[in-house]
């Protein structure tokens, strides 16, 4: 409604909010013209646009203050796991399977270093090389709880759930692997989408945080804290996701 007010003059425009179950819906909606822009993380992105080619980059969206985050890769100290190879035949614990920084980057970054991966708590460690085996523990919480008491090898989080940790819990923990920086969210559009109308859309989102009722809707929008250029434009942010998810070999 915000957006609808801004872009308003000289016509009247109708503000609307559309649920879409799965992202092939979101990018046929987006297709189809039904919907003209949305908000997601980075592979959610990837997929609307890359893979269903859904819609185009405008913007970067901040939240909580930060632009940027990664995945960090750990195991317990005392586990004697010390390093990635140590996970082949055995079990790592992602977050949630739609999640970005709790799943799809670190596992893309672990298929990327040549690992094998199978959903399983039992990973077939005769096999060579043996695979790394994954289970969903569905909170950044229990992630912690699996990887401490040893019930898991290593757990993926990003660094906000680390930077959270009590102090022992931190003392406890070592980090193998940190993932590539991506943007925590991002704002698309349809790829059809006039380039006036979109240049409109990209200077109301980026001018919220100055403005007294943007501020307000912000924050009530998931905590966000601003919109902002892509880092190195539309193609450099392109390439960036590209260079994350499609080469690892999986969809």
């Amino acid at each position: 409604r915000y957006m609808a007010r801004k872009l308003a003059p000289p016509i009247n425009i109708e503000g609307k909010v559309v649920v879409a179950p799965t992202l092939p819906d979101l990018a046929r909606l987006l297709e189809q013209r039904k919907v003209d822009f949305y908000m997601e993380s980075a592979y959610p992105t990837y997929l609307v646009n890359d893979v269903h080619d859904g819609g185009k980059l405008l913007l970067r969206r901040w939240q909580r203050g930060k632009a940027e985050y990664q995945s960090l890769i750990f195991a317990k100290k005392d586990s004697g796991v010390t390093s990635l190879q140590d996970l082949q035949g055995k079990v790592i614990a992602f977050e949630d399977p739609e999640s970005t920084s709790g799943h799809f980057l670190p596992r893309f970054f672990l298929l990327k270093k040549g690992f094998k991966m199978v959903e399983t708590n039992r990973p077939d460690a005769k096999s060579s090389p043996p695979p790394i085996g994954f289970i969903f523990a569905y909170s950044q919480a229990k992630i912690v709880e699996l990887v401490l008491t040893q019930q898991v090898a290593a757990g993926a989080f990003n660094d906000d759930d680390y930077a959270k940790l009590d102090e022992k819990s931190k003392a406890d923990i070592n980090i193998l692997a940190q993932t590539e920086m991506l943007p925590r969210h991002l704002v698309s559009v349809r790829k059809d989408m006039p380039t006036a109308l979109a240049s409109r859309i990209e200077k109301i989102l980026i001018s919220m945080s100055e403005d007294t009722e943007g501020l307000k809707v912000l924050q009530k929008t998931g905590d966000t804290t601003k919109f902002d250029m892509l880092p190195g434009g539309d193609e450099g942010m392109r390439r960036k996701l590209l260079d994350s998810f499609f080469s690892a070999g999986i969809k």
